[in-house]
């Protein structure tokens, strides 16, 4: 019997699947009781599961990063799918499938890192391009950025989720840069790819997503500038020259501006045009990302309506089904 996955479920639907869990929690409820909050995920998407009556004994019984057989029902609450949870068994991850468990298959995370070398070695600009190089042939670095996620909940939260966003990022970027002339579009390429590097070292993603110790106290801007520098000495060793102080500042100011605003974390502002449609470019595709996958994953097929998207402060439009939009 094929198993069924997160996006196939509906409401008051008794499920008995193997899922990834995170993020568990011991939590109490109004009356005092304990109840136990978890977030379940498989190669489709991911939800939140609560087991009531819970204890300390079940919550040390599996780690995050495990795979637990759950048995409960799916429930549709707020117009997010849930699930309440009866029994849960922890199960070897010999006995698992895991490719039921991933979003990129090997072949997709191949295209992607091809597409990722041939963007980047069709730079003109030489010190950009050996710099890439240094990137590209580090066997270490390479792994870990085709692992690594773009984050733990919001866009790209999945193994491989950074390549996947930076490789549709720069391909956007290659896009608009034309349009402006003023803009170099081997920087903008270039800081592109490099934006969001110190992800792999801020997360850990092995099997749950989570943050890394470097990635709470010191966070992946600072971790990436500190990349960037490593890749700068080596290129200048490859190539026998120095590298462009304007280049490197340049880069630098890119990584370190890209949220756009302090409050988002950015120490700088974004203060040339590059850095400038970094910023706005980074942010259309996250955005895009995760809009599309609220609407996608919205279980509520009755309405047209997703429910109201408290991170974005509105309801998104789904449109209606079946109904003529004029194409």
């Amino acid at each position: 019997m094929s198993r069924r996955f997160i996006q196939q479920l509906s409401d008051r639907e008794q499920v008995d699947e193997v899922f990834l869990v995170a993020d568990k929690q011991l939590r109490t409820n109004r009356q005092g009781g304990l109840y136990l909050q978890m977030r379940l995920s498989d190669r489709t998407g991911s939800l939140t599961a609560m087991m009531w009556n819970a204890n300390e004994k079940l919550y040390h019984a599996f780690e995050n990063g495990d795979y637990l057989r759950v048995q409960g029902t799916a429930q549709v609450y707020n117009g997010a799918l849930q699930m309440i949870v009866t029994r849960i068994d922890r199960t070897p991850a010999s006995e698992v499938d895991e490719a039921d468990f991933v979003t990129l298959d090997t072949a997709k995370v191949d295209q992607l890192a091809t597409r990722v070398s041939e963007l980047l070695r069709g730079m003109r600009n030489y010190p950009l391009r050996n710099l890439a190089d240094c990137f590209l042939m580090d066997e270490t670095f390479m792994a870990r950025f085709t692992a690594a996620p773009a984050g733990i909940k919001n866009h790209h939260a999945y193994r491989g989720g950074l390549l996947d966003h930076v490789v549709s990022l720069m391909e956007v970027t290659a896009a608009v840069a034309p349009h402006y002339p003023e803009i170099d579009p081997d920087l903008l390429l270039m800081g592109a790819f490099l934006h969001d590097i110190g992800k792999i070292k801020e997360l850990t993603y092995e099997r749950d997503l989570a943050y890394s110790d470097e990635g709470q106290l010191i966070g992946h801007l600072v971790i990436g500038v500190s990349l960037l520098e490593d890749k700068i000495r080596e290129a200048e060793k490859l190539s026998g020259e120095p590298f462009p102080e304007e280049l490197r500042l340049r880069l630098q100011h890119m990584i370190l501006s890209h949220h756009g605003e302090y409050e988002f974390g950015s120490p700088k502002l974004p203060m040339t045009l590059e850095a400038i449609a970094l910023h706005f470019l980074d942010n259309l595709d996250s955005k895009m990302h995760s809009i599309s996958g609220m609407m996608r994953e919205d279980a509520n097929d009755d309405s047209p309506w997703t429910p109201y998207q408290a991170s974005l402060g509105r309801k998104l439009y789904k449109g209606r089904r079946g109904e003529d939009n004029g194409e």
